[in-house]
């Protein structure tokens, strides 16, 4: 018991190590220029469409969230007012935890710009630059904070406080690269694992494809609230529209699948060979679909999470890159050099006109 400690101990030291050894690596070879950056990861994107169609997708999910709880809501007016009253106000209530607040903290959010040219270089590095600090900064208060949990190292996060409070940016940057690749990394798929879990379980237990549908967009809002936490950052706009895109596409799904029961053709086969036995091929036609559904809902839910992994991922490595890119001329450096040039112009002497 006593090795095996050891060599759980060991691991963030190898991982902080490895690290180390990566950083080392790229700053012996040769900075890639940002031309050559712009040429290799730079991809034309529309950011006011994106924005737009953050806003819309995010907006269709809340309306059709808004409809499933109006929907129950009406149900429980038919059966008498004030049970109607009383479910408006829940469904309002429900409204604002499992859409509005999820929904906030996703888009406030800081995000990493890699997407960059050689004219926004210099800003995007400045930038990046302090959303790592404010990344460390909340995963020290929360680890400080919050015990039980353990989403990150310790031993990792000791060397983040020490890093912000010597304003070590190296030192935040190794720290959180470990981090990323270690512990943080199995945090987010246990966070997918159980978001999936809850989504099959749901569908399994519920009859009704509305019920199913917002089970599952609720739940989908939720793992990528508590992914882009755990992480201290978000996908950029572009990437979050895919996944926004993923939510809507999985509850229409989860509609759909309750309303077509895809398991009766496998329920009947077997509910055949059982006609001996009372109620048995109904029962098993139940199970069947709610078992299909279960497992379609819990994957597609899992296809989310990992897909949000592959863009935080993705974007952290990018303004790693972008952090170690040498940027040639700045707009500084072209302001610099217009002010030298009317500098000198100054200084020479006039140039007598012609014929005089």
């Amino acid at each position: 018991m006593a090795k095996q400690d050891k060599a759980l101990q060991l691991v963030p030291a190898e991982q902080e190590q490895a690290a180390q050894q990566e950083q080392q690596t790229q700053d012996t070879q040769p900075k890639m220029t940002i031309y050559e950056y712009e040429e290799k990861y730079v991809r034309r994107q529309n950011v006011r469409g994106a924005r737009f169609l953050l806003g819309l997708l995010a907006s269709v999910i809340g309306i059709f969230i808004g409809w499933c709880l109006f929907s129950f809501t009406m149900e429980l007016w038919n059966v008498h007012p004030y049970a109607g009253y009383a479910a408006a106000a829940v469904s309002i209530v429900i409204f604002i935890a499992v859409y509005l607040v999820p929904l906030v903290k996703i888009l406030r959010s800081d995000y990493f710009i890699t997407n960059v040219n050689a004219a926004h270089a210099g800003k995007a590095k400045r930038h990046n630059r302090q959303v790592r600090r404010n990344i460390a900064e909340k995963m020290v208060d929360f680890n400080n904070s919050v015990a039980g949990i353990g989403w990150y190292d310790d031993k990792l996060v000791g060397d983040l406080d020490k890093a912000l409070r010597t304003n070590d940016d190296e030192g935040i940057k190794t720290a959180l690269t470990a981090l990323y690749k270690g512990k943080v990394k199995k945090s987010a798929k246990d966070i997918i694992f159980k978001c999936s879990l809850k989504s099959a379980a749901f569908s399994a237990v519920s009859q009704s494809s509305r019920t199913d549908a917002l089970l599952v967009a609720v739940v989908n809002l939720q793992m990528i609230k508590d992914i882009v936490f755990l992480y201290g950052f978000r996908p950029s706009d572009t990437k979050l529209v895919k996944i926004f895109g993923a939510v809507v596409r999985n509850s229409l799904v989860s509609f759909g699948l309750g309303s077509l029961q895809i398991g009766n053709a496998v329920a009947k086969t077997v509910g055949d060979a059982a006609k001996g036995i009372p109620f048995l091929g109904s029962a098993i036609s139940a199970l069947v679909d709610s078992s299909i559904q279960g497992l379609t809902n819990g994957t597609l839910t899992a296809v989310i999470g990992f897909q949000t992994l592959r863009y935080l991922n993705k974007e952290y490595r990018l303004q790693n890159i972008l952090d170690g890119v040498e940027v040639v001329e700045t707009q500084e450096e072209l302001e610099e050099t217009c002010a030298e040039i009317k500098s000198e112009l100054k200084r020479r002497p006039t140039r007598a006109p012609m014929g005089a």
